[in-house]
């Protein structure tokens, strides 16, 4: 098929029901994020055990607790990017960054650390798309700002640890001819009717909402980045996967319908859950609200003023409810963080067992996890502070990469 034929897509929507919403813009739901009915909602497949099994066995390497954890818990081809890998075949990674704010927070933090760890279970490149243009169009700042928030949240991700000699970040706003090819037979494809179908855009919306999801799309082939894959590179053979947040996932339902028409593999994904806001799990931690998150740029005292303010609890109202009753963990925002904040196993089983039961208090388990998130900032502001603006510029030049 020619870049210049007509093609149709599947219509697909965004999860918005009359007690949850969710879409790349907005999440928010009554009594907790239904993930069972977004699975359904979305035609995507739970991870089980044996796909984390499988995992195991062609990485060598124990899955990460997000994994085990089903903290991801969603995917989309997962097992034919893992037959790919073992055939031996090329493939990529992708995520991005919308930047909206000067730091990162600790929901941010998700799909960056089990991408690394995924980069180095697997040993491939990893482009890094900052949607900065998206931010733009649809937080009300400027592209100065945009510009200003993005250099800023590129130290903050280089500080987690990638490997610059697989890594490619990008800005929109300055890599675009590069994308704009893909983007536009991307956007050939899909009809105005179908864009309103999949994002709920209305009439009155700008024209860029519309023009955006074709370039959000576009990372997903392989030749929207020649100095990595060269032209006279198998495209058709080079698959992507893209670790990201459940509420991305309308854009690349749409990717996967256009991807063979356009000549490419459909890119493969795998959805994380929410980082919970500090007041419960009706919604996300969001830049919009900073009493709704802890950032890496927090003080202490910022800390732990947050968590002991704001982070809604489980536990009884009085210690005797609390030791008669325990807590309710299903609620508890600190015992939930600690699910994604502490990685030894037996120690979290042993909180859960304590708190669950009565045998502990909810100030000593905000107190624990205080303690975490303190050591976290602390060291990832000293990984910051040593990401000069030359090591950044690294990150973002156009180069080859080494795989």
């Amino acid at each position: 098929m020619t870049d210049t034929q007509q093609t149709t897509v599947v219509d697909t929507t965004t999860a918005t029901t009359e007690d949850q919403v969710i879409t790349p813009w907005e999440v928010s739901s009554v009594g907790g994020v239904d993930y069972d009915k977004l699975v359904n909602q979305f035609g995507s497949t739970k991870i089980d055990d044996a796909l984390i099994a499988r995992f195991e066995k062609v990485t060598g390497k124990k899955a990460h607790h997000f994994l085990r954890r089903g903290i991801f818990f969603s995917h989309r081809d997962l097992k034919e990017l893992l037959d790919h890998h073992e055939s031996g075949k090329q493939w990529f990674l992708y995520t991005g960054r919308g930047p909206s704010s000067g730091s990162l927070h600790f929901g941010h933090l998700l799909p960056f650390i089990f991408t690394k760890n995924l980069q180095d279970a697997f040993n491939v490149p990893l482009v890094i798309q900052m949607t900065n243009d998206e931010k733009f169009l649809w937080k009300g700042i400027t592209l100065d700002e945009a510009r200003e928030y993005t250099f800023n949240n590129v130290k903050d991700i280089i500080a987690l640890g990638f490997d610059i000699q697989k890594t490619f970040i990008f800005s929109n706003l300055d890599y675009i001819q590069y994308l704009y090819p893909n983007a536009l037979k991307i956007s050939k494809c899909i009809t105005l009717n179908q864009i309103k179908g999949i994002f709920g855009f209305g009439d009155s919306d700008p024209c860029g909402k519309y023009n955006f999801p074709p370039v959000q799309a576009a990372p997903s082939f392989p030749d929207s980045f020649p100095h990595i894959f060269p032209p006279g590179s198998d495209y058709k053979n080079i698959r992507c996967l893209i670790p990201c947040a459940i509420d991305q996932d309308p854009y690349f339902r749409m990717t996967r319908d256009v991807a063979p028409k356009i000549g490419f593999q459909k890119p493969s994904l795998i959805h994380s859950k929410f980082f919970p806001a500090l007041q419960g799990h009706n919604t996300k931690m969001s830049a919009s609200d900073v009493n709704s998150a802890v950032y890496l740029s927090d003080t202490p005292d910022i800390v732990k003023d947050k968590i002991k303010k704001f982070a809604f609890s489980g536990g009884g109202a009085t210690k005797e409810e609390q030791e008669k009753n325990g807590a309710n963990l299903a609620v508890d925002v600190s015992y939930e963080y600690l699910t994604f904040l502490l990685e030894d196993d037996a120690k979290l089983k042993e909180i859960a067992d304590a708190y669950g039961s009565g045998k502990m208090m909810t100030s000593q388990v905000k107190n624990i996890l205080i303690d975490i998130m303190i050591s976290t900032s602390q060291r990832h502001q000293e990984a910051r502070a040593k990401i000069t603006d030359d090591v950044l510029k690294a990150f973002m030049s156009i180069r080859k990469l080494n795989f």
